[in-house]
């Protein structure tokens, strides 16, 4: 290089000096995102509830996000994360959205295994935790204070009330037996049937349990034949629960069937077989007949998004889809209230919540301390599989 092309120290300053202005000139970089995470099932059996939940969540960020964002114009992201149903894997991915990706909220997912065990972190880490399926009675009522647990879903003890009273409303029970998975979720619903049998002065014939895994029923649903059970109640996942309809079959045995909303979860009727239909189960929404403003908003957004919506029929299951969309539209109004994504600050901004017209419902001060579920037993309705549409009983 010669002296002459060699770049003088007044030069370099004024290079630098110029690129500094045109930096500062150029439009200012957007705010970080607030990240929300998610973590469920998005694979195997239960996994078409896992996607639900993701297409609740995503209509309702894109709806939020189309409106500016929070604070002062954060727009929101949302970070999934497979568990596998596994309660292990579920608590991994917990850490690694709280640790590394530093989410405002976390949405899980659909097995109360897995949710209770995530639970003691959260509450540990001051992280909000919004459940919009797992019903556990205990992910929201986990004796922590803080509580850091929230959920637009149903749950357990109020759910089995329900379940009581269809039975005996549509099937005249009088004896009913007890068939369920035998984990945390079907401990929870024991506790919540026993008691909401006892307020009646009733008692079940019977209580017996399956494994995830389970092929064949048939000596559990043996015992409570003999027993004279004249409905079950039953709790499980999607598999279990079509193995339940299947020893059945293989019995000859034509008895009503009463479940919590496990067999909504996947693919039901295929692996149930067609007296699938035979199952009436609890859910908390429906988009079937009229719907109000929201819900019509919510399936356009949906139409929108998902070509392959082309109505009601194909919003399945229509729970994970209500129940996160409306989750999500009060965690931004907590957020919001919060004025910041501070875990402590976001958990009392949910409390700060007034009136909210929501898809599921209309929310009044749907959370306050001690009072972690948003929808009682007021806004359940019952349905069943129809080939393999989820329609309301009629």
């Amino acid at each position: 290089m010669t002296h002459a092309a060699r770049p003088t120290r007044r030069r370099l300053l004024a290079a630098t000096a110029a690129l500094t202005c045109s930096f500062w000139a150029l439009p200012a970089f957007a705010a970080d995102p607030i990240k929300i995470g998610l973590i469920t099932a998005l694979s195997g059996q239960s996994a078409l509830a896992g996607e639900a939940i993701t297409r609740g969540l995503t209509v309702a960020i894109d709806e939020i996000n189309a409106k500016g964002g929070l604070l002062g114009g954060r727009k929101l992201e949302l970070v999934r994360r497979d568990d596998e149903a596994n309660p292990a894997k579920g608590v991994l991915a917990a850490r690694e959205l709280i640790y590394r990706e530093k989410v405002a909220v976390i949405f899980g997912g659909l097995d109360t295994p897995v949710s209770m065990a995530i639970v003691p972190l959260i509450n540990q880490e001051k992280v909000p935790f919004m459940g919009p399926w797992a019903a556990g009675t205990p992910i929201t009522k986990n004796g922590a204070n803080p509580n850091f647990a929230f959920r637009v879903s149903a749950v357990d003890e109020i759910v089995n009330v329900g379940m009581l009273d269809y039975a005996q409303k549509n099937f005249k029970s009088t004896k009913p037996g007890m068939i369920l998975v035998n984990n945390p979720w079907g401990e929870s619903n024991e506790k919540g049937l026993h008691a909401a049998l006892a307020a009646k002065g009733m008692k079940a014939v019977g209580v017996e349990k399956f494994e995830g895994n389970d092929v064949d029923v048939v000596p559990q649903l043996t015992r409570l034949k003999a027993a004279g059970a004249d409905t079950l109640f039953m709790v499980g996942n999607v598999g279990p629960s079509a193995q339940v309809v299947k020893s059945l079959d293989r019995m000859g045995w034509q008895v009503p069937i009463v479940s919590h909303w496990g067999p909504a979860g996947g693919r039901f009727t295929e692996l149930a077989g067609p007296n699938g239909k035979n199952v009436h189960f609890v859910q908390t929404y429906s988009f079937f007949g009229d719907q109000g403003p929201v819900g019509q908003k919510v399936i356009a957004a949906l139409k929108a998004k998902y070509p392959a919506i082309k109505g009601p029929d194909d919003i399945t299951p229509a729970v994970g889809v209500a129940n996160a969309y409306d989750g999500m539209m009060l965690a931004a109004l907590a957020i919001s209230a919060a004025g910041s994504t501070d875990g402590d600050a976001v958990r009392q901004g949910f409390y700060k919540i007034g009136k909210y017209d929501g898809l599921i419902k209309t929310y009044e001060q749907p959370f306050k301390p001690g009072v972690h579920d948003a929808v009682n037993s007021t806004d359940y309705v019952w349905a069943q599989f129809i080939d393999n549409r989820i329609l309301p009983v009629r």
